[in-house]
């Protein structure tokens, strides 16, 4: 039997799911990955604020109860050349140490990630006689990663055996206006256009 690993990339992952419109149920993408081999292990990664905080926490300690290693890095805040602040984590370096690392323990490596700076760790498994799969949505995935896995699967095909039904995301606000800003930001209510 085909042993799998799986690689997600959360912030990735959160971002398609935001881009969708739908949120992901994290123990269905279990599931759906594990019914096509063995599943050897499952590696999720994700930034966390400092100090964590309970909702952050109680959502890493799920992923841990339902099977995956949960791989965290701090959420740093950073200046743009414009003075403009935001935060981010990079957890690239662990997603590739966990890939190769990991590598004689598994045939197939599931990257959950459009992320085009993963092209080279995935032409380097394929050289080693891995298989690999990138699931993601097209418009967020690079042309080159694509290209470098052995299969392209996309979160819309495969949306009724991962989505969490009506779940919404946490980013979402009840009452948000739909269009997107632009269009919001263009037109009033009272237009008829």
């Amino acid at each position: 039997m085909e042993r799998i690993a799986l690689f997600i990339d959360g912030a990735n992952v959160y971002a398609a799911a935001k881009r969708l419109g739908w949120n992901f149920d994290h123990r269905k993408i279990l599931d759906y990955f594990a019914a096509q081999g063995a599943l050897h292990n499952a590696f999720y990664y994700t930034a966390v604020p400092v100090p964590i905080d309970d909702k952050q926490k109680r959502f890493t300690d799920a992923l841990t109860y339902m099977g995956y290693t949960v791989r965290t890095r701090p959420l740093r805040e950073a200046t743009d050349e414009s003075g403009a602040t935001y935060r981010r984590a990079s957890l690239d370096i662990e997603i590739v140490t966990d890939l190769l690392s990991t590598s004689d323990r598994f045939d197939t490596a599931v990257l959950l990630t459009g992320d085009g700076d993963f092209e080279r760790p995935v032409e380097v498994l394929r050289a080693r006689g891995k298989r690999v799969v990138v699931a993601s949505i097209a418009e967020m995935t690079s042309y080159e990663l694509r290209n470098a896995a052995d299969q392209y699967v996309d979160f819309k095909d495969i949306r009724e055996h991962v989505e969490r039904p009506g779940y919404r995301l946490p980013s979402e606000q009840r009452g948000a206006d739909p269009r997107p800003f632009y269009a919001s930001a263009a037109l009033s209510d009272s237009d008829d256009r």
